[in-house]
């Protein structure tokens, strides 16, 4: 079992930074197998792909909508994985949910990935 725990979010304002955290616990994590991703839902909306990073190599993979602005990264003593949001834009403000899954699977497919944390909210005022 794995569990991912995130901190960070709250309110950013538009053109600002935030920064997100996911933490990662549990025996079965297997760090050169697994991959780790951020997702975010707006209201009324589908969650949608923000970026991931295999653990191994450190492979970053990013939406085109965060390309530039979104840097995600992994601290591999301490098993978390950062999310750093500059250059807020309005249509950033959702849940971000931390979600892990093995490296064969398709990185940007929610549904591929096996689980996943409670999700912080982002906030962005203009």
């Amino acid at each position: 079992q794995i569990q991912l725990v995130e901190s960070g979010g709250g309110l950013a304002q538009v053109g600002g930074s935030l920064s997100l955290n996911c933490e990662v616990f549990g025996r079965t994590f297997n760090r050169y197998r697994n991959t780790v991703g951020w997702f975010r839902q707006a209201p009324g909306k589908e969650r949608e792909f923000v970026a991931a990073i295999t653990w191994e190599r450190g492979t970053t993979f990013y939406a085109d909508s965060v390309k530039g602005r979104f840097t995600i990264s992994r601290d591999n003593a301490k098993l978390t994985v950062d999310l750093q949001m500059n250059s807020v834009k309005p249509e950033d403000a959702a849940i971000y949910f931390c979600e892990t899954g093995r490296n064969d699977m398709s990185t940007m497919i929610d549904s591929e990935y096996d689980y996943w944390g409670q999700g912080p909210q982002v906030t962005v005022s203009s």
